[in-house]
């Protein structure tokens, strides 16, 4: 057998053996029932997201919406054929994922990055929705030295199979703090000395003439509307990138890229 056939033998044996962990990993971090996904969160169990079905009624539905609403837990409401897709188990209207990553603390995390004496750079994404984005974004931000991602508990992507995938496992070495509210994180961050920048076209303001190469948080904003208003008005400054085709936005995951690649450059 020739090298070439064996080199694309050992890839078509590497990609079945990623997909295989894949699907093992979804069934492991996935849990079903009404009961079940209660108790999971009562025990404090990083549970990422929770799928409801449209329509569902009842006494224990009705507990489970309301231990998912006391305790900030991601949640959607999707038809039943959602449900079945996710697993063929008698699922009673409910199947929850459970994120394979521990999420860390804000403040702590902050706290470290400011002790180590290095130039802090956070990435904060209002309100982004897909996994695949949202794993594209995250293998950028490790190959690019982000100190720690920060997203919101309701609305955000959730951290599953798809974004590990498209994050080739970067998602197991850059943190990602789940918070309340962005608005708060980034008054927070903005108390520590590190100067916040949102990515948006609702500026005068090209990603060429702000400082990245101080302590900075970027923003992104979500896929369909961008960065929220009121996160706008909190902020240190606003850039964009420079647009001349006739497409007047780019993907969120590569606008993203160029931001954190121009604070690389000007870090160097």
């Amino acid at each position: 057998m020739s090298i070439k056939r064996e080199t694309s033998s050992l890839k078509t044996t590497l990609n079945r053996v990623v997909f295989l962990y894949l699907c093992s990993m979804e069934k492991e971090h996935q849990i079903f029932g009404i009961r079940a996904i209660m108790e999971a969160i009562n025990a404090g169990k990083e549970v990422d997201k929770v799928f409801i079905q449209k329509d569902a009624q009842g006494d224990l539905m009705r507990e489970l919406m309301k231990t998912i609403k006391k305790n900030s837990v991601n949640f959607s409401y999707v038809p039943v054929e959602k449900l079945n897709r996710l697993t063929h188990n008698n699922h009673q209207g409910a199947v929850a994922t459970i994120a394979p990553v521990s999420f860390h603390n804000l403040e702590t995390l902050v706290e470290t990055v400011l002790e180590s004496g290095k130039t802090p750079l956070f990435l904060i994404l209002d309100q982004l929705s897909d996994a695949r984005n949202f794993g594209a974004i995250i293998r950028t931000a490790e190959c690019t030295g982000v100190d720690g991602i920060i997203i919101q508990k309701q609305g955000s992507a959730p951290v599953n199979g798809d974004t590990v995938k498209t994050s080739a496992g970067a998602v197991f070495n850059v943190p990602i703090c789940k918070v309340e509210h962005i608005k708060d994180a980034i008054f927070h961050l903005q108390g520590s000395g590190i100067k916040t920048i949102a990515a948006t076209e609702k500026t005068e303001s090209t990603i060429y003439d702000v400082a990245f190469n101080e302590p900075v948080a970027i923003i992104m904003g979500s896929e369909d509307r961008g960065i929220n208003p009121s996160v706008l008005k909190i902020v240190d400054e606003k850039a964009k990138l420079p647009m001349f085709g006739t497409i007047s936005s780019l993907n969120v995951s590569v606008a993203c890229g160029a931001f954190l690649y121009e604070a690389v450059r000007q870090r160097l």
